[in-house]
């Protein structure tokens, strides 16, 4: 599976980076929402897994933008445990249309759960 990293924090894309290569996928990373955007526009992806806090485009508003653009893609919505509202955020990253979503830190197993639910997506235009 091609799959679309966007996380604004160099190690936490190095980190899952490798999760993702060690279950067996091909990755481009982005370094923020907006170079996502621009990436997903570029090449065919199966998957995004995006960050929600992240400078210039947030990943709410990639999640929004793949719904609207590319409504057959799957997206894990992920947020770091140290932000107060992080189940929140999830929790309406959900309500927007993320097949899943996991709060970090996480592990490759939860990483490869989450690829799996996302794996049946079938989003309706």
């Amino acid at each position: 599976m091609r799959v679309l990293l966007i996380d604004d924090e160099p190690m936490v894309r190095k980190i899952v980076r490798r999760m993702l290569e060690r279950l067996g996928h091909t990755v481009v990373e982005a370094e923020n929402g907006r170079f996502g955007l621009n990436e997903l526009a570029k090449s065919a992806v199966d998957l995004v897994v995006t960050d929600i806090i992240m400078p210039e485009v947030e990943g709410l508003e990639v999640l929004m933008a793949i719904r609207q653009q590319y409504p057959s893609v799957a997206v894990v919505a992920m947020s770091g445990s140290g932000h107060a509202s992080a189940f929140n955020t999830l929790d309406f990253a959900s309500k927007l249309g993320a097949t899943a979503t996991l709060e970090k830190p996480f592990t490759c197993d939860a990483l490869a759960r989450a690829i799996n639910q996302s794996a049946g997506h079938q989003m309706v235009a």
